[in-house]
């Protein structure tokens, strides 16, 4: 039986604009969604603490950048006529740069509403430079580190009985 090789199917402009205005609209109810329980909770119970309002501070900072350049990034460039000229990029691509920054938002808002039952939650958010890292590693590093040696250049039968003249002879 032959198997038919199929082309991935590739998303029109118009349909990459929509998809990215869902995409940033869903992550923005994710953020909206966890401050609110954060902070009804937080104001409900009074157990406001030196921690809690420095990390919320330090992650409603993530939680802006996020966002902004998530918003930045997706951006559709229109012409004076209204018709559009570039999408901007695809939110919702596989292993591009907003997929790790869709994880770096979630990990957050996740992380912020744990910690609502425990401060011990808050470490989690450590799994962020750690994974980091690991893309570091991955995708720069490692590549660098073990990529294979330049090959040399094979000699010619003439050449390679030169070299080994010369070198018989320094010896």
């Amino acid at each position: 039986m032959a198997t038919k090789k199929t082309k991935a199917a590739t998303k029109g402009a118009k349909q990459i604009v929509e998809e990215n205005k869902t995409t940033l609209s869903f992550y923005r109810n994710m953020i909206v969604g966890a401050l609110g329980i954060y902070f009804t909770v937080t104001m409900l119970f009074s157990n406001i603490t030196t921690l809690s309002i420095t990390l919320s501070i330090f992650f409603g900072i993530i939680y802006i950048g996020s966002y902004q350049f998530m918003k930045y990034i997706a951006q559709a460039s229109y012409s004076e006529s209204g018709q559009l000229l570039d999408s901007g990029i695809d939110l919702n691509m596989e292993g591009g740069i907003a997929d790790h920054v869709k994880d770096l938002i979630i990990l957050t808002s996740g992380v912020h509403v744990l910690s609502l039952i425990s401060n011990y939650f808050w470490l989690l958010w450590l799994l962020a430079p750690l994974r980091g890292g690991h893309i570091i590693w991955k995708q720069i590093l490692a590549p660098w580190f073990f990529a294979p040696a330049p090959e040399q250049p094979e000699m010619s039968e003439k050449k390679q009985r030169k070299l080994e003249k010369r070198m018989a002879r320094r010896h």
